[in-house]
């Protein structure tokens, strides 16, 4: 293997985090901001790109930082170092509800495309990358644009989904529609695109956007129920505006028990 080979365990729920085991002189990279607990021994180092070691000039580190630029990712990731003498644990929790999705791609043909925010963390030696869409209609419209993170190699990555995981397995020729937000990832051999909804009523008063994903097989998609967009959207919605509290929010009084608190003008 060229990538390190890390031992894992998930625990959780609904807040899921993933405690991997090193043995001396392992590593793994991860996202900034996921990092979670570690025991002693484990040294951390700012690196630029992954650490994947494909090129090690000047020239190819910077290509491989600008790559994660593309992806609206940071320029640096974090590896994690056994420097010690016996197995070491250290932890990365999931940035919203959801659950973690543990992909080995030495099963995956090597190759495996997510969405840009999706990676969590990876054996060192795994590229995080960036999967270019060569169709048009598929960059304008598909919700994630041109670019996809794709993660290369034969080790462990974890990759988040939002809300309960739907994992298929699509046969050669079978097709699944999704909203193009809630995919976090397929296999290399998927066919991805985005279609049309159609039909004026769909278009204007559905409510579901215009287009749809299609992903056609063979092999395995898996799909998220909550996407962080429209978390993010619905906690938007129900802020209080202006800064304010909705003390009256969940009672029988309602908005008069707002009127009655003071916290809103008659």
């Amino acid at each position: 293997m060229n990538a390190h080979e890390i031992d894992y365990q998930i625990f959780g729920e609904e807040m899921q985090y993933v405690e991997i085991g090193l043995d001396p002189q392992e590593a793994v990279v991860a996202e900034a901001g996921s990092f979670m607990m570690m025991e002693t021994d484990i040294q951390m180092e700012t690196i630029f790109g992954d650490g994947s070691n494909q090129d090690n000039s000047v020239l190819g580190k910077i290509f491989s930082a600008g790559k994660r630029v593309l992806t609206g990712e940071s320029l640096f990731m974090t590896a994690f170092l056994n420097v010690g003498n016996s197995k070491r644990q250290l932890s990365f929790a999931s940035p919203y509800p959801g659950k973690i999705v543990p992909i080995d791609l030495s099963e995956k043909g090597g190759k495996f495309i997510c969405q840009k925010d999706a990676f969590l963390c990876a054996a060192k030696g795994v590229s995080v990358g960036i999967e270019f869409s060569k169709r048009l209609g598929r960059g304008l419209f598909g919700g994630e644009g041109f670019i996809m993170q794709k993660l290369e190699g034969d080790g462990m990555a974890f990759v988040h989904a939002g809300g309960t995981l739907a994992r298929k397995e699509l046969a050669p020729g079978e097709m699944l529609k999704a909203d193009t937000g809630c995919i976090v990832g397929f296999t290399k051999d998927v066919d991805y695109d985005i279609e049309f909804v159609g039909g004026i009523k769909n278009t204007i008063f559905g409510g579901e956007g215009l287009f749809f994903a299609t992903l056609r097989g063979p092999g395995v998609v898996y799909i998220q129920s909550l996407p962080f967009s429209r978390l993010a959207s619905r906690v938007w919605a129900a802020a209080p505006k202006g800064g304010g509290k909705r003390k009256g929010e969940g009672s029988i009084l309602g908005e008069l028990g707002d009127l009655i608190d003071g916290d809103k003008p008659f």
